[in-house]
Formats: structure tokens, C-alpha cells, sequence
């Protein structure tokens, strides 16, 4: 049977067609009937199969490490907090949620905190990645509704990415993008401090200054009036103007001064104004590098200022478009996950929280906002906070500072983790650890970056005694006391409240409701993907008192100046085939091999300068912390500025601990971190061995070494390894069986195999002065019937083939493969390769990849022909 539910990753909010084929077992497809992706798919969830299984799933509630029952958890839980509550007050205790729930599940949360515990106490992780966008569109617009959807990239006739890395973050976006420019010659703009794929592939990049995003867009617009593109007519008619707003705008916003101030050459700042002034018909896609700033609203207006400011807004083709990082942030945003909002798109109020306060009969209602993230942690460690719930997320890893939230949390005295994985960074600090649903077993709603509604469907049933996280709420403000209001029996009770609430009294002033969503039963369990607010601002109306827009003045702040200790720049962000904190994608093989260890990009010449080399360790430190990464030197990066994933976790490595290293400076407005500039310095690490161990099946302990990163690999797990010192201690993680072994004290080389029942059980392979083999044929290797003769030699009998590095993750397709018919059949495009290969011809993220690799071998062509 198939069943249509929505990818579990990013806001782009992707359609699927799942069938089951075993019982933990799912081939999964694109929807081609689902408006978001018509049936495509990136490599994430393309391969949401792979990630389907048991493996680590907490199945059971525990209490410590003492597995329990569903009664004694859920009433220790409702207990602690009623006591701390009944002693300390309602704001003693928190909720932190997550854009991984459910609308139903934010819903139930949200409604316990702020209408029956009275505090504003929740917030959402979230908060990290698109309150900026919020409070922007707030202060714009005076409701948080995205005037955008993805048709307007197929009407644009120029496109401008800012702080977005779509081509690896929102793969299928970028294939829309594509799309519309070989239809209709779309231009592509791409703002964006390092030259990534995505800015690889567009008619212009601007590699401006980090944090310089005010002073681009104000220059942008100041040149605007100058060159008579304001559209007066739609300000006079549409949008409040401050009274001083033109006068500040014309201070320091001169072409020079802008590309003085953003570091680019003023010919290409001045190819950017030329084509906005071309092409009225203009979206402005923005996401975390805009977002993630402690000026992130200001850069979020300096976006929306220019549009209002133009007349680019309301129209086919012409909005400023934020595009969020989570499957639901929208779906919380409408539910009032955040802690700044109340529910359904109402603020804080006096007249909201009357309003929302009768409609849930609710005795205690939260009166004004409640701590947002990075405030809420802190207040946990200073010990206003006793009692904390975290739900779907992993904040000991993910927050900024996160030295500090492992010390909060370890020091609570009641902490509560809902999690879909039994042993996470997070829950090693949890008094009480709740089993939840995971993709693929949840029910219920989710909302994606175009305000599009679409249903999640389970596949399988929850396994052991997995429950939904509504049901987990539900169940502790029943034994808190409040048996009527959360008297939900299925997720259809919660939307159908959920969707009343939108509407009630809702006169127009807000634009958000559900109106075009029937709440019966069979109504929801046959629900199509719709969109609320369908053309928004259409009609030049806007929801604030008097329906009118407003431009925000706002200036570029001062750039902080390098720091003698810490001398660099830090940016941080997300691999093309990881997740998060890779609780999900951390399983899938596929994903791992275009990123297997977490890398550090530096710039050619600060490499030189400091003496780092391109795959060596080093380390990279802040006023925060410290962590180890792999280098990759590369041209992408700017002078003076490092780039670092955020996926990895002392689960899986000894390095790669990003969330460590940011400082807790946030957005004076939205309360959003600033994960892109933090002042940093690094410094080459030695080592004395490198290596790696291979294993069938699951490893136990984590290799103590210096450097141990873990990849999931078919059939088992492999641990990439570095370090000082004696490395045959490495040799007590191998598995009983019969060894084979092969020593070179000149190079200090040592190779260990360990055969079990005729098989590959395991492999420990180390030098300390030599050449290690490519690890494709001996992972293979975990899979053969037999052992190869050739095994400690690293490679299969006979000629061997290097495939390079993995290009193509939907086909597991190496850049050797791809270099060879380039200059085999002489492919002389990314579609030809596609025909030739599928290279390309799925998720579309490695088409720029492919690109770069048609171009290289065009220049060596070209510089063979000069000679």
C-alpha cells in the first residue's frame, strides 16, 4: 500500500510517496502530484529509507537508567513540575521544542504552557534559524506571513540568493531556480561570503564582507531613488514612511562607499544594481546567512525596505522570500511556538490574551512573552529555570555556547528529554527520558516555507512503547489537572481546535486562518497540500492598524575589528547530505560519503601563512572553546575566514564540536544567535599515526584517540582515526576471531584483519610514515561471502580503481567516473553527463559539482591547446 506523506528535513516541505516493503523496511519516491516538488526529491530524502530501522531508538520510558511504565514517568513528570511550579512559580519552568514536531504536537505544548502553567516558557529551537525572519516580517508587514511562494520563482526574471547555499540546503528550490532560467533566461544573483556551489553557478557573486548585508541592500536602495526606480505611487498609497527615513538613507550609501563597506569591487556592486533596475519582476530569497546575525532583523528589513520601497511585493514574480531550515518552523510560528508570540499568529497583547484565554477556557494565561533560547538555557544555569522539557532536539549540541547549556542542564535539578534516540548529547543529562514517534510513525500536519499545509502520514506503527508527542503532553496536563482541555483522543481533536482558534475572532486583522481546512475526520485523513493566504498583499492591504506597510529605517553596524587572540572570522553551517545533528542522516551510507569527517575550509594563503596543510587536523578556537577539524584548503573561502559544518556530536567524533564554539550574542529584536561571525583563530595540529578501523555491524566504543570520527558505511561502521602515542591500543576495539597481520616498523605500519566464521569481521589499518588505501573496495569487503587474498594489501586483485570522491549520492556515482566520459565522450554539458551517467538527473544538488568538473577539464583542454 502506499501512503503520500512530506520529507522529514528542510522547510522546502517535499511531497513523498512511500511503500512499504518489509516491516521496518520503505521504498520511498517524490510525490508527483504534491505542488512543493512535483515528485522530486534531494539526496536526503531520497534516501529517507536507509534511516527507517531500530538502531539506537529509545523504545521505552526511563527514569535514569531504570527502564519504567508510561504511568510512573508521565506522573513523575506532571509531579516535578506541579511542585516546582506550587514552590518557585510558573516561571520556573520551560519547555524547549522543536521545527522537527508536528503543528499538533506544538499545538498541545504550547496551549499547556501559556494557557494552564501561565508562563511564556516555551521556545523552539527554531529560534535559531528564522526568528529574525519573524520579527522582520512583524515590523514590516505586522503579522509573520511570507509574501512569497515557490511559483514566484517560475514568473522572476532575476532571482537574488542572500546568505542561502540553496543548491546544498534546499536542493529542490534550486532545481526550481534552474529550471526558470533555462525557460525563460532568469538571472541569478547569489550574495554570499563564500563561493559555494550555488554561487558557482549564477550570473553574479557578490563575496561580500560578513555581516555587511545592511549596507548592501540600503546602497541598493539609496541607488534606487537616485535612478528614479522608487515607486511612489504604491508607497503614497500602501506604506507608512518614516519622516527622517530618505534623509538617513543618503548618509554613507554612495556606490563606492557600499563597496567600500561590503569589500567587492564597485564594477560588480554596480552589475548588481544594473540588473535589479532591469528586472522589476524580482525575488529575494534569504535564509540563515541573513537570519543568523545579531543584526538578523535589521538585514531582514534592509530585504523588505526595498521591496515595499520598489513596488516588488504582491505581485507574480516580485516578493522578498524567506526560506526556513526546518520541515515545521512555519507550523510552530502559527502555533506560537516561539516564546515572543501567543498563538495563532497573536502577540502578547492584552486583548490577544483575553481572546486566546477564553477560547481555551484557560485558568492561568501567560501575559507577556517568556525567555527566548539562549536566554531560557541561561537562566537555567543561573537557577531561575528548575525544571526543563526538551523535545526533538538536541540543544547541548546545536546552541551556541553549548559548554554552557551541558553545564545548565547538568546542573537542574529536573530535566525531561522526548527523543526518538536513547543515548544523545542532550539526554545523557536527562532525569526522565520519553520515547517518541519518529518520521515515518507521526501523524499529523506540517507547514513549509510557502505557507503550504501538508499531511504526515505513518508508514509503520510506533514500535515498543513509542507515543506521539501530543499524546506525551496531553497526558501530563491531564495528571497536572487539566483532564478537559486536553481531553485529545487523535491528532484530528487537536487540528480541528487548532484550526477554530485561527479563525476565532479573527475579523481580517490577522491574515493567518485555516479557513480553507475542513476539521472532520475524514476530512483530515484525506487532506491535499493547501496553501493559507493564497497571493499575499495582493491586494496592497496590509494586517497592521491602519493597512498600511512600513519601511524600517535601519544602518549598517559598525564591523567588529580582528582580534589580536582570535584574528579570523568563523561561519558555520550545514553539508549537502547531512541533518542536523545527524540522529537521522547519520545512518543513511549514501549520506556520509560526500562529507565523511567534519572539515575546516581556510583560504590557500592563510593556510600557507599559518603552515596548515590540506588534510591535516587543526584547531579551531574562540572565546567560547575549542575543537578539531580536518582542513580543506580552498579558493571558496575569503582572506581571513574559516567555515565549519554544524552536524557532528560526541556521539559520533572527537571533533567537529561546532555548537561550542559561538559566542551567546543574539539579535537585540528576535533574539536570534549570530552563528556567522564570530572571531576565531587556528593552528595546525600534529599528529604521530593516522589510520582507520573498520567493523561489521554496529561498533561499540568510541576509539580514544585524539581524532575519531564515525561513518556509517553497508553492513557496518567505519572510524577515521589520528592521534600521539602507542596506537596498538587501538587494537583492544577489535572483535574476537582468527587475525591476519602485517607489520612495517620503517614506516610504522601496522595492519590488522580479524576473520569470524570465514568473513570480514573487522580491520585496523595505521601508519605513521606511509600511504593509506582508499577505503571503498575494503568496505566492500564487510558484504563478500569469502575473504579476499589481496585484503590487508587494501585492494582487490589485479588493476585497481580509484573512484574518487563521491559526486552523485542518489547514484553513488565518483568524480573519477564522471571525469572519464567527460573526456571519453566528449560531454560537454551537465545534461549530457546526466544522459550518459544519471549523474544529476535526481536531486539536482551535485549539478554544480558536475559543472565544475566539465569546466576543469575545458581548461586543461585549453591550456593543452596554447602549447
Amino acid at each position: 500500500m502506499e501512503v503520500r506523506t512530506t520529507c522529514a528535513y528542510c522547510g522546502v516541505g517535499c511531497g513523498i510517496v512511500a511503500r512499504r516493503t518489509g516491516e521496518r523496511s520503505v521504498e520511498i519516491a517524490g510525490d508527483p502530484d504534491h505542488p512543493a516538488n512535483a515528485g522530486r526529491l534531494c539526496s536526503k530524502g531520497t534516501h529517507l529509507g536507509e534511516t527507517v530501522g531500530l538502531e539506537g531508538r529509545l523504545l521505552h520510558p526511563m527514569i535514569g537508567t531504570k527502564r519504567v511504565g508510561w504511568d510512573r514517568a508521565l506522573d513523575l513528570v506532571a509531579r516535578r513540575f506541579r511542585d516546582t511550579i506550587a514552590r518557585h512559580g510558573p516561571n520556573s519552568v520551560a519547555f524547549y521544542v522543536s521545527g522537527q514536531l508536528l503543528t499538533e504536537d506544538y499545538y498541545v505544548a504550547n496551549k499547556l504552557m501559556k494557557g494552564f502553567i501561565g508562563s511564556g516558557n516555551i521556545d523552539t529551537n527554531s529560534r535559531l534559524c528564522m526568528s529574525s525572519a519573524v520579527a522582520g516580517h512583524v515590523r514590516a508587514f505586522g503579522e509573520d506571513v511570507v509574501p512569497a511562494s515557490y511559483a514566484d520563482l517560475d514568473a522572476a526574471d532575476l532571482i537574488v540568493l542572500v546568505g542561502s547555499n540553496t543548491a546544498w540546503c534546499h536542493p529542490i528550490v534550486y532545481q526550481r531556480i534552474m529550471a526558470a532560467r533555462a525557460a525563460r533566461g532568469t538571472k541569478l544573483v547569489v550574495i554570499d561570503p563564500r563561493r559555494t556551489e550555488t554561487a558557482a553557478e549564477a550570473d553574479l557573486h557578490l563575496a561580500i564582507r560578513p555581516g555587511s548585508d545592511v549596507a548592501l541592500m540600503n546602497g541598493l536602495l539609496a541607488w534606487c531613488r537616485d535612478a528614479g526606480l522608487i515607486d511612489h505611487d504604491y508607497l503614497a498609497g500602501h506604506v507608512n514612511v518614516p519622516g527622517d527615513f530618505w534623509d538617513k538613507l543618503g548618509e554613507g550609501n554612495d556606490l563606492w562607499s557600499t563597496a567600500r563597506a561590503c569589500d567587492v569591487q564597485p564594477a560588480d556592486l554596480r552589475r548588481f544594481y544594473d540588473l535589479f533596475a532591469a528586472n522589476p519582476r524580482t525575488v529575494t530569497m534569504f535564509s540563515q546567512g541573513i537570519n543568523q546575525s545579531v543584526s538578523g532583523t535589521d538585514q531582514v528589513n534592509a530585504i523588505t525596505n526595498l521591496h515595499l520601497a520598489t513596488g516588488r511585493i504582491g505581485t507574480p514574480g516580485a516578493a522578498p522570500f524567506s526560506i526556513t531550515g526546518q520541515p515545521n518552523a512555519m507550523g510552530g510560528r502559527e502555533v506560537g511556538g516561539l516564546a515572543s508570540t501567543l498563538a495563532a499568529h497573536m502577540d502578547f497583547a492584552p486583548e490577544n490574551v483575553a481572546r486566546v484565554g477564553r477560547f481555551w477556557a484557560a485558568p492561568n494565561m501567560a501575559t507577556k512573552p517568556g525567555l527566548k533560547a539562549v536566554d531560557l538555557f541561561r537562566g537555567v544555569g543561573e537557577g531561575r529555570i528548575k525544571a526543563i522539557w526538551i523535545m526533538a532536539t538536541n540543544p547541548a549540541v546545536s546552541m551556541p555556547d553549548a559548554g554552557q547549556v551541558r553545564e545548565a542542564l547538568a546542573a537542574c535539578p529536573f530535566v525531561v528529554v522526548s527523543d526518538v534516540i536513547a543515548d544523545t548529547d542532550t539526554g545523557r543529562f536527562a532525569h526522565v527520558r520519553l520515547p517518541a514517534t519518529a518520521w515515518g510513525e507521526k501523524d499529523g500536519t506540517v507547514t513549509n516555507s510557502e505557507r503550504c499545509v501538508s499531511r504526515q502520514r505513518p508508514i509503520f506503527a510506533p514500535p515498543g512503547e513509542a507515543r506521539p508527542d501530543w499524546w506525551i503532553v496531553k497526558e501530563v496536563g491531564r495528571r497536572m489537572g487539566w483532564r478537559s482541555a486536553f481531553a485529545f483522543d487523535r491528532p484530528v481533536d487537536v487540528w480541528r481546535e487548532h484550526v477554530r482558534l485561527s479563525a476565532y475572532q479573527n475579523d481580517g486583522a490577522r491574515r493567518f486562518r485555516l479557513d480553507r481546512a475542513t476539521p472532520g475526520n475524514s476530512d483530515y485523513e484525506t487532506m491535499e497540500p493547501f496553501r493559507w493566504g493564497d497571493d499575499a498583499f495582493a491586494d496592497g492591504v496590509y494586517p497592521t492598524p491602519d493597512g498600511r506597510a512600513r519601511l524600517v529605517t535601519v544602518t549598517q553596524r559598525a564591523g567588529e575589528r580582528p582580534l589580536e587572540r582570535w584574528p579570523m572570522t568563523l561561519n558555520t553551517g550545514r553539508y549537502r547530505d547531512q541533518w542536523h545533528t545527524m540522529t537521522r542522516t547519520g545512518l543513511a551510507p549514501r549520506l556520509a560519503r560526500h562529507r565523511e569527517e567534519p572539515l575546516v575550509e581556510i583560504h590557500p594563503d592563510d593556510a600557507a601563512r599559518l603552515d596548515i596543510a590540506d588534510g591535516a587536523l587543526a584547531r579551531v578556537s574562540t572565546p567560547r572553546g575549542e575543537s578539531l577539524y580536518r582542513v580543506a584548503v580552498t579558493h571558496a573561502q575569503r582572506l581571513g575566514e574559516l567555515f565549519v559544518p554544524i552536524h557532528w556530536t560526541d556521539r559520533g567524533s572527537t571533533g567537529g564540536r561546532t555548537g561550542l564554539l559561538p559566542r551567546p550574542l543574539v539579535d537585540p529584536h528576535s533574539g536570534q544567535p549570530g552563528f556567522k561571525t564570530t572571531p576565531a583563530a587556528i593552528a595546525a595540529v600534529a599528529t604521530e599515526w593516522r589510520g582507520f578501523l573498520l567493523m561489521r555491524g554496529e561498533s561499540g566504543a568510541m576509539p580514544d584517540c585524539l581524532w575519531a570520527t564515525r561513518v556509517a558505511v553497508p553492513h557496518g561502521t567505519l572510524w577515521e582515526l589520528a592521534g600521539d602515542g602507542d596506537a596498538a591500543a587501538l587494537e583492544r576495539l577489535l572483535p574476537q576471531g582468527d587475525r591476519i597481520e602485517a607489520f612495517d616498523p620503517a614506516k610504522g605500519s601496522r595492519r590488522i584483519a580479524v576473520i569470524r566464521d570465514g568473513r570480514l569481521a573487522a580491520l585496523l589499518f595505521v601508519t605513521s610514515d606511509g600511504v593509506l588505501p582508499s577505503r571503498d573496495w575494503l568496505i566492500a569487503q564487510l558484504a563478500a561471502p569469502a575473504v579476499a587474498p589481496t585484503l590487508l594489501a587494501g585492494r582487490a586483485p589485479g588493476p585497481s580503481i580509484d573512484r574518487g570522491p563521491i559526486v552523485c549520492v542518489c547514484f553513488d556515482i565518483g568524480a573519477r567516473a564522471i571525469s572519464d566520459a567527460i573526456r571519453a565522450d566528449g560531454l560537454a554539458d551537465v545534461a549530457a553527463v546526466g544522459a550518459a551517467l544519471r549523474a544529476g538527473t535526481n536531486c539536482g544538488s551535485c549539478r554544480p559539482a558536475i559543472a565544475g568538473l566539465i569546466a576543469d577539464h575545458a581548461n586543461r583542454e585549453s591550456i593543452n591547446a596554447s602549447r
